[in-house]
C-alpha cells in the first residue's frame, strides 16, 4: 500500500528520528611569544598552542575535551558556540568561523548527537581572562602537539586535527600573520609566525617573492619615516634589518594564475 503524501495537514515530527542533541564545539588555537633572555640578540619563542577545558561530569569526567555544549532551540549554532565558550572558559568577543560537522555514529555515550565545529586562531591577549566555569573543572592552553597526542574526550582530538588544517590554510591564504606581529616587523618576525603555524613552510625566496611576485606585490610595503627614508631595526638581530608594515590590499588568489 503506498504512503500518502505529506501535506501541512498530515504532517508530524512524530514521523522522523530526530538526534538527541547539537552541541557546538570551539577550537581557539592563539600563537605565544616568550622573549629569549640570552646574550646575542635573537626571535622570541613562538609556539602554537590550542585552549582546552576539563571536564567536570560524566561523560568523560576529567578529560580534557575542546570547549562547548549543547545548542538551545531558541538560539543559533553560532550563538550557541559563543556562549558555551564565555560559559565554559570566560572567553568573549572571539570571531569564530563554522568549518563542518561530527556524526559519526557513537561519537558520544549520550546518544545520536551530532556537534557542529568552530574554529579561531587568536591574539593571546584575547585569552588572558580565561577561566574555568559551567562544566569545566580547569581551563588551560597546550601546545597543539601535545594536545594531539593526548586522549581528548569524544572525537575532540579529530575536530582539532581538522581544525588544524583550517588554520593552516588560513595562515597561508590570508594576512592573518598580521594579527601576531608589531605594526611594524622584520621578514624574519614574518616568517616565523608563518612557520610557528605551519612548520614545514620553507621559501628560500620569501622576501622576492612576498615583496615582487605578482599576485603578493602591495600586501607588505617598507616603513619610512617622514623624510622618507628607510627604517631599519636591530631588535631581534646583530644587524638592522628592513622594517615592514601590512598594507590594505588583499591578494585575488587563483589556482590558475
Amino acid at each position: 500500500m503506498t504512503e500518502p503524501l505529506e501535506t501541512a495537514a498530515n504532517y508530524s515530527s512524530k514521523n522522523y528520528r530526530t538526534p538527541d542533541g547539537a552541541p557546538a564545539d570551539i577550537v581557539i588555537f592563539t600563537i605565544t611569544s616568550t622573549e629569549r633572555h640570552t646574550a646575542q640578540k635573537s626571535l622570541p619563542i613562538r609556539e602554537l598552542q590550542v585552549l582546552l577545558i576539563q571536564r567536570k561530569s560524566w561523560p568523560f569526567e576529567g578529560q580534557w575535551a575542546l570547549p562547548g555544549g549543547f545548542s538551545m532551540e531558541t538560539e543559533t549554532l553560532l550563538d550557541s558556540a559563543k556562549r558555551e565558550l564565555q560559559e565554559e572558559t570566560g572567553v568573549n568577543d572571539v570571531h569564530i568561523e563554522y568549518f563542518n560537522a561530527y556524526s559519526t555514529p557513537q561519537r558520544d555515550p549520550r546518544g545520536w548527537i551530532i556537534s557542529h565545529a568552530f574554529f579561531a586562531l587568536v591574539h593571546e591577549s584575547l585569552l588572558a581572562q580565561r577561566s574555568a566555569a559551567d562544566d569545566a573543572a580547569d581551563v588551560r592552553l597546550f601546545s597543539v602537539n601535545e594536545a594531539l597526542s593526548m586522549e581528548l574526550a569524544f572525537d575532540h582530538q579529530a575536530i582539532l586535527s581538522d581544525a588544524l588544517r583550517q588554520i593552516q590554510q588560513k595562515m597561508l591564504t590570508t594576512s592573518i600573520a598580521k594579527e601576531f606581529l608589531p605594526e611594524h616587523f622584520t621578514i624574519s618576525e614574518l616568517y616565523q609566525v608563518i612557520q610557528t603555524v605551519v612548520p614545514e613552510f620553507e621559501e628560500r625566496n620569501f622576501i622576492r617573492k612576498i615583496t615582487s611576485t605578482q599576485s603578493r606585490k602591495g600586501l607588505i610595503e617598507e616603513v619610512r619615516d617622514r623624510k622618507g627614508e628607510l627604517l631599519m631595526s636591530n631588535r631581534y638581530s646583530q644587524r638592522a634589518a628592513q622594517l615592514y608594515q601590512f598594507t590594505d590590499y588583499v591578494p585575488q588568489l587563483s589556482i590558475y594564475s
